[in-house]
């Protein structure tokens, strides 16, 4: 990459780095792209996490889950925003299963500043 701030090539980066560790469920690697004073919200502005304390505390639970694994849809790209289409199959509480979720990530200087999350209805795996 030739440079980190001209390209959605570069405003995409940081969001798939993000996407690769949290499918390798690597929470050191998934926090070196969160900006130290991140936002994360439920759509549209439901303040769930601040700051990368916050986030990692919300994560590093999920990365035990032995199933955890997103899969992009589609992405879009309009300025320093990432908006990514997921498929995610995790562990809930009452058992593995999947939700599709909108995830949009606002880029800057090559770390995520905010994200918001737009969670569909959960659906669990038949036994």
């Amino acid at each position: 990459m030739h440079s980190e701030h001209t390209g959605s090539g570069a405003i995409e980066y940081p969001v798939q780095k993000q996407l690769e560790a949290y499918n390798a469920r690597d929470i050191d690697a998934f926090m070196e792209w969160w900006s130290d004073d991140c936002q994360c919200f439920l759509f549209p502005n439901e303040l769930i996490a601040q700051g990368t304390a916050e986030i990692r505390a919300r994560y590093v639970g999920r990365f035990e889950e032995p199933n955890l694994h997103a899969e992009i849809l589609a992405r879009m790209i309009i300025g320093n925003l990432v908006i990514d289409h997921e498929h995610i199959t995790r562990t809930f509480p009452d058992g593995p299963g999947e939700i599709d979720t909108i995830a949009m990530y606002e880029i800057d200087d090559g770390k995520i500043v905010k994200a918001w999350f737009k969670m569909g209805e959960a659906r669990l795996h038949s036994r």
